[in-house]
């Protein structure tokens, strides 16, 4: 095979669209599409939505099933921004495709995207969820039965720069000057580096959730990330469906509380949405029963799966006094 070389050409000013080289489309995509479209997940969507966009005024919004989508696509890619979700679809023939978006036709902006997110209430997209995981029951992909529960603490959208006093609301500086006004030997206009320097010295310097909090995010707590710095985080916590690899439920919440804690919010919400699709599930296994000759069990959350940073006795307690099967485990 002989050496081929770069040439740069010039770009032709008209090009038709049989002659754009076509890529092989993703085959998850794919499949994904004929999934949402055997279940009318747009027509659903675009329903679910109409009273939260209006009729004639403005320019014409995202539409409810291509702004879902884009969410989907920046947990399936790992992405952390829309802006970056934004970027990604606009540079992949085979994103566009699943969007819905012809070569001819701008993929949505990451401004756009963070508008409907925004002015779309939480109901709607708790709504949306509940659709997916009955579309996972339909296509056989979720069972209910063992559920694993784990968490991660993520870095939350709020700066230590804007950290602020919950008694007195001074900011982080005003508080280290008002400090400093107390000590007899210390400037009495501090610049800069004296603030620095006397922080740096003093005695008792903590940074504790009890004293401070950022006004723009009230939910994020100050934490120690894994890396060791200190930042606000929140966390979040996930149970998944073990025989399947679907998430059942997501919760967020205060990165200062314990595992034994924030579980029980988490089989809470569990709890709800497999009560959502709990008819279907029964009429699932109940078929599987019949087909195999075996009695059918209807019990759902039989095992709960998670590491020994969620065992305590006064756990398995609640749960059994709740009433999940999971605290006879």
């Amino acid at each position: 095979m002989a050496l081929g070389r770069r040439r740069s050409t010039q770009q032709e000013l008209f090009v038709t669209t049989d002659q754009i080289a076509q890529a092989p489309a993703h085959p998850f995509y794919s499949c994904l599409e004929q999934v949402f479209k055997a279940h009318g997940f747009d027509a659903f969507c675009e329903q679910l939505c109409q009273p939260y966009y209006a009729e004639g005024i403005g320019r014409p919004g995202l539409a409810p099933g291509v702004y879902f989508r884009l969410l989907m696509l920046g947990y399936f890619e790992r992405i952390p921004s829309e802006r970056q979700i934004a970027w990604r679809v606009a540079d992949s023939l085979s994103l566009r495709r699943f969007v819905g978006c012809s070569l001819t036709t701008a993929t949505p902006d990451h401004s756009t995207i963070s508008k409907t997110r925004r002015r779309l209430p939480l109901s709607v997209h708790t709504a949306v969820f509940t659709k997916v995981l009955e579309i996972l029951v339909a296509e056989k992909l979720l069972r209910g039965k063992r559920i694993g529960v784990d968490a991660t603490t993520l870095q939350a959208n709020a700066g230590m720069r804007a950290l602020t006093h919950n008694i007195s609301g001074k900011s982080y500086r005003e508080y280290v000057k008002s400090l400093m006004a107390e000590d007899v030997n210390e400037p009495e206009n501090p610049g800069p580096e004296d603030i620095r320097r006397f922080d740096r010295r003093r005695k008792g310097k903590t940074l504790s959730n009890t004293h401070w909090h950022n006004p723009h995010n009230r939910q994020a707590k100050i934490t120690k990330m894994k890396d060791g710095r200190t930042h606000f985080a929140e966390k979040c916590e996930q149970a998944v469906d073990l025989e399947t690899a679907a998430v059942v439920a997501v919760s967020v919440q205060g990165a200062d509380l314990g595992d034994t804690t924030t579980v029980e919010v988490t089989l809470a919400e569990t709890s709800a949405n497999l009560k959502a699709v709990e008819a279907q599930l029964r009429e699932q296994q109940a078929g599987e029963a019949k087909h195999r000759g075996r009695p059918h069990r209807r019990e759902f959350l039989q095992y709960l799966i998670a590491d020994k940073g969620y065992h305590s006795a006064s756990v398995c307690e609640r749960l059994k006094l709740q009433g999940h099967p999971a605290g006879d485990q």
